[in-house]
């Protein structure tokens, strides 16, 4: 019987071909899945503006470098989660004003591309917030300086459920606080060279310059010390001071008036809203007693709140 003998190469050719083969059938190539893209997240852009500009020390909106703080409070299903001090979407995120946009601090998205959200916004802002609902606010007992005056400013606003959005969202601030004005006018014995050549200082006496401010809803609440307020000079016979909301009992020196260092004191009782502004009309006239003082009440009511310095 005869030995077969086939050439070593063509034995090596054939234990090839049936090692794919099997690996073909056994292991077939399983090509790879395609990615799922990934979720693109909205950023959150502001456009605040004012309620009534007439606390504002330049009588306009926003000013460049105004900042503002920015709470974000999402919704569970139709309900808002209510404001907390922390633990929110947002917490008191610093917004910058360079004269045509609000830039933040750090760039926020919003949760995702269906959950609506409750925006709260305050001014000016503060690193001092730990209790949101009962931040603790003043107004300047001495505003006789335009930065003095305009750091006792507070502005507040909120814009319910806002859909998730590429545009910007649009909040309106409305002052918290009032606004006095105090215009004196020359009476008998007086003309307005003499009032505008004098050394005057007005003020507003027994009235509370510290409070709490609930970010969630805006009430403001006064402290229970009191003291005086002086007005900030605006130029002719004209004076103005913010006051914090609040009602001054009948006092002997409501406003006092201090002209060359003679004072002159008026009795009377007010209750100062916020968002308001009152204009006082004092009509200086020299008397035995001192001077006949008139007010009017420039805001809603058209009262003449007349009454008597001396």
């Amino acid at each position: 019987m005869k030995n077969l003998q086939l050439p070593t190469w063509t034995l090596c050719w054939a234990l090839t071909l049936l090692i794919n083969s099997c690996s073909s059938t056994d292991n077939p190539e399983i090509p790879e899945p395609t990615p799922e893209p990934e979720p693109q997240q909205m950023p959150i852009n502001l456009h605040c503006n004012i309620a009534n500009t007439i606390t504002k020390a330049t009588d306009n909106a926003f000013e460049a470098g105004d900042r503002i703080g920015l709470y974000v409070v999402n919704y569970n299903g139709n309900i808002a989660d209510n404001l907390q001090s922390t633990g929110n979407h947002v917490d008191n995120m610093a917004f910058t004003y360079n004269n045509q946009a609000w830039t933040p601090q750090s760039t926020i998205y919003w949760k995702d591309e269906t959950t609506p959200a409750d925006f709260y916004a305050y001014y000016p802002y503060s690193t001092a917030v730990t209790n949101v609902a009962a931040y603790a606010v003043e107004v300047k007992a001495d505003q006789r300086k335009e930065a003095d005056y305009k750091s006792s400013d507070f502005l507040w606003g909120k814009t319910d459920k806002v859909q998730p959005t590429e545009s910007a969202v649009d909040i309106t601030l409305s002052h918290l606080f009032s606004c006095a004005i105090v215009e004196l006018v020359a009476g008998n014995g007086f003309t307005d060279a003499d009032l505008a050549a004098s050394d005057v200082l007005v003020q507003l006496n027994n009235a509370h310059c510290q409070a709490t401010v609930n970010l969630s809803d805006g009430v403001v609440t006064p402290s229970s010390d009191t003291g005086s307020i002086s007005f900030l000079h605006t130029g002719g016979n004209e004076f103005k001071a913010l006051i914090i909301p609040q009602t001054i009992p009948t006092s002997s020196n409501f406003i006092t008036v201090t002209i060359d260092g003679t004072t002159y004191n008026m009795e009377k009782d007010f209750t100062f809203i916020g968002s308001h502004r009152y204009r006082f009309t004092l009509t200086v006239r020299k008397t035995s007693n001192g001077i006949n003082v008139d007010i009017n009440d420039w805001v809603d009511d058209d009262v003449n709140h007349g009454g008597i310095a001396e």
